[in-house]
């Protein structure tokens, strides 16, 4: 491996020592294009599926410039720089991340996020931090609390912007930004780009540079897609039944709502079956207590809603089962990406039924072909019972 690739970019050979301990060998696409012209004080409009290297894209250039800048510890409870994410588990990813790349250097990070108590999230703000990751909620609450100022806040990233938008963030990132210097660098990354992102990028970046590395094939290759036609009284049976087959080893179940994951997970659990639940409700222990417990193998099912869409990385999924479609066909995509990680093949099932169609037109539609369909026979069991 070398690091003369990223050097080529413009990243200091501290960093890229780092990236070649850390197994990266060639910048992705949106690292190739993003990179150099963060590190020239350009905004960004980065169009980019999940998986596709965003972090180090836009925390490289953010690390190496605070670095150069840095003349010591940063003002207690003033960030040098803010990236905002939609959901606690991919701050905490990204974060992770940043830590990693940072190693060699002298930059203070802090995480923020609900879930868990805020005493030691603030004792770090007032330590001075460089890179402040942070889901909007908590940060707003902090702000409010006078534990976080960011008039002085240089840099900017927004990711997962159309997540932010989805999730009703963006009247709280909204009044984020309203606090921050209008004199200041922006990324802005999103894996799709609806009208309402596009306004909030024209409020948010000044002459932004484009970025778009979206596939033309949008769905995962090595994905293997199929439908199964039931009625909505027979899904959970339905489900059972596929969970019961013998290829299945790890498997994500999606559903639409809190209530229906709750619902879904407790009935399995009924069943003999060993699942575990993640939604926002949750709080940030439960949630990551389940994600630990579904990694390591002590449950082999992972009930969840669209939170886990995005930011979570677990390996050897086998299969992600819809037992409910989204209501936006981009969120399908994000919810199969979940399985075929790492170049490995996947399977993703969904049971629909005769209300759906519309659903399944637009997620084809968004993907550039048909899914096959297969009527499923019902084995006529009580959910209940194991049998």
């Amino acid at each position: 491996m070398s690091s003369d690739s990223f050097g080529a970019l413009g990243l200091h050979s501290s960093f890229c020592d780092t990236l070649v301990k850390l197994g990266f060998d060639q910048p992705t696409p949106i690292q190739s294009k993003s990179i150099p012209q963060a590190m020239s004080g350009k905004d960004i409009l980065g169009l980019a599926q999940t998986g596709t290297g965003k972090t180090a894209a836009f925390g490289l250039p953010l690390l190496q410039q605070i670095q150069e800048i840095k003349k010591g510890r940063a003002e207690p409870k003033s960030p040098r720089s803010l990236i905002l994410a939609p959901t606690r588990e991919l701050a905490l990813q990204i974060h992770a991340e940043l830590e990693k790349f940072a190693a060699n250097t002298n930059l203070h990070m802090a995480c923020v996020i609900g879930g868990v108590g805020q005493s030691a999230q603030v004792k770090k703000l007032y330590a001075g931090v460089d890179v402040l990751v942070a889901a909007p909620g908590r940060l707003l609450d902090l702000m409010n609390q006078g534990h976080v100022v960011l008039n002085k806040t240089n840099f900017l990233v927004l990711d997962e912007c159309d997540r932010l938008l989805d999730m009703g963030f963006i009247p709280d990132v909204r009044r984020i930004l309203s606090t921050m210097p209008s004199k200041r660098q922006s990324m802005l990354f999103s894996a799709t780009m609806p009208k309402e992102i596009t306004r909030f990028a024209k409020e948010t970046l000044k002459d932004p540079v484009k970025i778009n590395v979206t596939p033309k094939e949008i769905s995962v290759a090595k994905i293997q897609q199929r439908i199964y036609s039931v009625s909505k009284g027979e899904k959970l049976i339905a489900l059972q039944q596929l969970l019961r087959r013998s290829s299945l080893r790890r498997a994500i179940v999606f559903t639409r709502t809190k209530h229906g994951a709750n619902r879904i997970a407790r009935q399995l659990n009924q069943s003999d079956f060993v699942a575990e639940v993640i939604h926002g409700n949750k709080s940030q222990a439960a949630r990551q207590r389940a994600i630990q417990n579904f990694k390591k193998g002590k449950a082999w099912i992972l009930v969840a809603t669209d939170i886990a869409a995005r930011g979570i990385d677990i390996q050897d999924v086998s299969h992600v089962i819809n037992f409910d479609l989204p209501q936006e066909p981009e969120s399908y995509v994000h919810r199969i990406g979940r399985t075929g990680r790492a170049g490995a093949e996947g399977v993703a099932w969904s049971l629909t039924d005769e209300t759906e169609k519309s659903k399944v037109k637009a997620i084809e539609r968004l993907i550039r072909r048909e899914i096959e369909v297969s009527k499923l026979k019902v084995e006529k069991r009580d959910p209940r019972s194991g049998t």
